[in-house]
């Protein structure tokens, strides 16, 4: 590669420079201040690490499975694997390294790193914020994690206008195997949702067994009024379908009376990560954006790989996507070169004010500082900060 072309970095891969690396990292400060308020622990995860290891998901999971790079260990020759994300490790800390009894809450922040980016316009090393809760499969936990996320998309100040989407995938999978569907037809129905395709639903349900209900799911995804007087009675008396629209239809109620400002969405056939997630699913949006804020939902068993299934559920961002187009200018103080003591003095007490001072060295002026913004001079005796 010429010399002049080393600087480029891979795609899906950028720097961050001073003005959006302070806005991120006081978001992850506040963030995980935050959630340290709310009992969520926070702990630090390698970044590599064996394979079997991370695919406590990725067995469930095919995309994160393709998510994640894989190199050899140059010291056992066993196959590693760069976190994609960061939830398996933290189930491997609940389930084996840090095992309590009871309810147990994790936060974390890193980078994650991905084969190929995950949306339009995205990174393929997001620093990735999230809070894990094992121990509970009650719906006060899901709610208390929604709640959770939704604090935290407000600290970035960001809550005006974002809508949040409810689903969950116990309906369309209890409606499955109540049906005695095979893997082919589930595959085909879990398409058709996705893509919202309702001419071709209706059609490839009518020899279905219970293919009104099954295009019911699509045709009322969004209304769960309509979606219960379109469903057999059947249907509606399956013990698990039932459990599974109770839970959803609660978990609106409660969020709505958290946060009454909020629009809440339902979809019961938003199916991403199908096969990972086992209950609940949600996610943020705000305007203009494709994108999800945040995402996450319930997975229990997660830590079964580790010998220990708990139920859990749990939440991530990237910070780098909630602070896009954010930028903070940089206030620079620039102090005279000298040891005088008054000087150093006011320097020190200038720096815990929490502002950043840059004492000139050698012949520099203040050319040689061409982001100041201030200096400190000595007004009357008396040193002051004043803008350049």
């Amino acid at each position: 590669m010429p010399i002049s072309e080393t600087w480029l970095l891979p795609d899906g891969v950028a720097d961050v420079l001073p003005e959006q690396a302070q806005v991120i990292e006081t978001l992850r400060r506040n963030a995980l201040d935050f959630l340290a308020s709310r009992g969520y622990q926070l702990v630090y995860t390698p970044f590599i690490e064996y394979i079997e290891s991370l695919s406590s998901l990725s067995e469930s999971n095919q995309d994160l499975d393709l998510a994640t790079f894989k190199v050899i260990d140059q010291l056992t020759g066993r196959l590693l694997g760069v976190r994609a994300d960061m939830t398996p490790q933290v189930a491997r800390i609940d389930a084996h390294v840090h095992p309590v009894e009871g309810v147990a809450r994790y936060c974390y922040a890193g980078t994650v790193l991905h084969t190929k980016p995950q949306g339009f316009n995205t990174t393929r090393a997001p620093l990735q914020l999230g809070a894990e809760l094992f121990g509970s499969d009650s719906i006060d936990a899901d709610v208390e994690m929604i709640d959770v996320m939704l604090s935290l998309i407000e600290t970035a100040n960001l809550v005006e206008g974002v809508h949040l989407d409810l689903g969950h995938v116990g309906l369309f999978r209890s409606l499955v195997k109540h049906a005695d569907l095979n893997k082919t037809t589930e595959r085909r129905l879990s398409d058709l949702y996705q893509r919202k395709a309702l001419p071709e639903l209706a059609e490839f349900t009518k020899e279905l067994k219970f293919g009104s209900d099954f295009y019911a799911l699509g045709r009322y995804a969004s209304d769960l009024t309509a979606l219960q007087s379109n469903l057999s009675a059947e249907i509606l008396q399956d013990q698990a379908f039932k459990q599974a629209f109770n839970a959803l239809a609660t978990t609106q109620v409660e969020i709505q009376a958290r946060w009454p400002n909020l629009h809440i969405g339902i979809d019961v056939v938003e199916l991403r990560s199908y096969h990972y997630h086992t209950g609940l699913m949600y996610a943020v949006y705000a305007p203009n954006r494709a994108a999800p804020l945040a995402q996450g939902g319930r997975y229990d068993g997660i830590g079964e790989h580790f010998g220990r299934a708990r139920p859990a559920t749990g939440f991530s961002c990237d910070l780098y996507a909630l602070c896009a187009g954010q930028f903070q200018a940089i206030e620079q103080i620039v102090a005279p070169k000298g040891t005088d003591a008054a000087l150093l003095a006011a320097i020190a007490q200038v720096r815990r004010n929490g502002l950043s001072v840059i004492q000139l060295l050698g012949e520099d002026d203040l050319t040689s500082i061409p982001n100041a913004t201030h200096q400190l001079l000595n007004v009357a005796g008396e040193w002051k900060v004043e803008k350049i």
